[in-house]
């Protein structure tokens, strides 16, 4: 088992692009923000985003320009929510965030139009938006999606990925005064599938969101979330869960920029690994700046290797312009089965085989319950269920 507790400065490594070669990046903030893919340099291992990954990993992803998404979308929605396809010119396109890697970059300026999805601040009770992603091309296409969540809305966007595709995604999360929303990201290809998406959310006064990011299937899948404080009062909950098999590559990378006082934020991710060259690399950053005062701030990662051959990098670093905060850490561990627990669930009759799978369904289930859609739980459990099945776990 291997651990680490920290709550000091990390400074990050060199940063390269196209406006100049091993420029050391002082701050996590300072990394380059563009919509033109012409702006980034083409994928290399010497540059901090693609430490673990390859051009060849993304299938085409990060090429100059990719296809329209023309898979379906299927939505369903209460009444007072409103969606539309809305163009470049639109106030929203682009108020959440800009893209900091050349294939978020690319999957940007490739899709002329975004879906816009809209939850309104004269809500009376929680509603639920689901969107199923589908799509069978193997052809690298892009897809712009917006969620607005208006002042002192309520609400939960369930972003449902399926099928086999080669998808480049930028998703910008606007969270209003006063609102509370949840967004959740499910990321359940088929084996062949390739995913690379950059989540992007900017919240306002008082406002809280609880943003999930489970990833299960597909063969190369990359998720990155990004929260930015505007307004004092922000609370925002980054959650993840992720099983890799063999030969599946899961990366998810997490950024909270504390940019103003007295906000506060969690990340928590979960991770299972099983079979020869399952790899999973969890990174996240948190930036605290002169300004936010105030600051609690505290992300977690950890992951459980079920066999040989798995491989699970974890990288948290923690960035303070300040010591006036109520508190910052991070902690990281990744490891083997709790040999205590084991033998606890054995003395009490229960077979090796069936405790293991128990300390797996008790790992990942911390996440999965805070989902609070039982369908969705259910389908989650069903499918690590199966996972811990092939395994013989």
């Amino acid at each position: 088992m291997t651990t680490s507790n920290a709550t000091i400065p990390v400074q990050h490594g060199m940063a390269e692009h196209s406006h100049g070669a091993g420029v050391p990046v002082q701050t996590r903030s300072e990394r380059l923000r563009s919509a033109n893919v012409a702006d980034f340099a083409p994928i290399s291992r010497r540059e901090e985003q693609y430490r673990y990954v390859t051009s060849e990993q993304l299938a085409g992803l990060d090429a100059d320009s990719l296809d329209e998404y023309m898979g379906d979308i299927s939505i369903k929605h209460p009444e007072g929510v409103t969606t539309a396809w809305v163009g470049s010119d639109h106030p929203s396109f682009g108020g959440a965030g800009l893209p900091e890697d050349r294939p978020s970059a690319a999957a940007w300026g490739s899709a002329e139009q975004a879906y816009l999805v809209t939850i309104p601040g004269d809500a009376t009770a929680e509603c639920e938006v689901q969107i199923g992603i589908n799509s069978d091309s193997d052809s690298p296409s892009a897809l712009h999606m917006i969620i607005e969540a208006k002042p002192f809305a309520r609400g939960t966007v369930i972003l449902d990925h399926k099928g086999a595709a080669v998808l480049g995604e930028n998703v910008e999360i606007i969270v209003g005064d006063e609102a509370d929303i949840t967004v959740i990201s499910i990321q359940d290809w088929d084996t062949a599938s390739v995913h690379n998406s950059a989540q992007f959310a900017k919240l306002g006064r008082n406002s809280k969101l609880r943003h999930l990011v489970v990833s299960l299937g597909g063969k190369t899948v990359r998720v990155s979330t990004s929260a930015e404080f505007t307004q004092p009062g922000g609370d925002v909950e980054l959650l993840g869960m992720y099983f890799a098999d063999a030969g599946q590559f899961l990366e998810n990378r997490l950024y909270v920029d504390h940019a103003v006082p007295n906000c506060k934020s969690r990340v928590t991710y979960k991770g299972a690994l099983q079979g020869e060259k399952a790899h999973t690399v969890w990174v996240g950053d948190v930036l605290i700046r002169m300004a936010a005062e105030g600051t609690d701030t505290y992300e977690l990662n950890r992951n459980l290797l079920l066999t040989e051959g798995a491989r699970a990098d974890s990288v948290p670093n923690l960035e303070i312009e300040t010591g006036k905060i109520e508190g910052a850490g991070h902690a990281s561990a990744s490891g083997r089965f709790d040999d205590e627990q084991l033998f606890y669930l054995q003395a009490r009759g229960i077979n090796e085989r069936e405790a293991r799978r128990l300390v797996v369904r008790g790992f990942l289930n911390e996440i999965i319950q805070k989902i609070g859609n039982e369908e969705i739980e259910s389908r989650l459990s069903a499918s690590i269920e199966a996972e811990l099945e092939r395994s013989g776990s």
